[in-house]
């Protein structure tokens, strides 16, 4: 297991930055690692969306198939998979006097053989915690 866990503040609404980020397709805007995400299946963006998710670690790319697995005005919860890692992104809102507060926790479960290599990457991965919260901040605080 690998946590990575940041608080940060932005200067929007709740009601705007739930929207924005709600739509993991925009992954591809806030996340460094995220080389694409794209949307899997049409309709509303709630409980049951899903993305297939391309990423960049390390100089490996890894695949995911993401889903919305909870949507309410304060919370989202965003679980993606594929046969050696289930990854949960879970972020939390909460209307401040400058915007909203946001909690960012990324939960990596790995599976299989990459067990064993779970303890040297662990510090790489809690490292990446501070250049997404950078860019999803700056992301975040210029949308109009």
């Amino acid at each position: 297991m690998t946590d990575v866990r940041r608080t940060f503040t932005v200067n929007q609404s709740r009601e705007k930055v739930v929207a924005f980020l709600q739509d993991f397709s925009n992954a591809e805007a806030w996340d460094p690692g995220t080389v694409n995400c794209a949307r899997v299946g049409a309709g509303p963006l709630r409980v049951g969306a899903r993305w297939h998710n391309v990423s960049k670690f390390r100089g490996r790319t890894t695949e995911l198939d993401y889903e919305l697995v909870r949507s309410e005005p304060g919370r989202l919860t965003f679980v993606g998979e594929n046969k050696t890692v289930t990854s949960t992104d879970d972020l939390t809102f909460a209307e401040v006097a400058e915007g909203t507060a946001i909690g960012y926790h990324a939960h990596f479960e790995w599976h299989g053989l990459v067990k064993l290599a779970a303890p040297f990457v662990k510090g790489a991965i809690e490292e990446l915690g501070d250049p997404t919260v950078a860019q999803m901040k700056s992301v975040l605080e210029s949308l109009p």
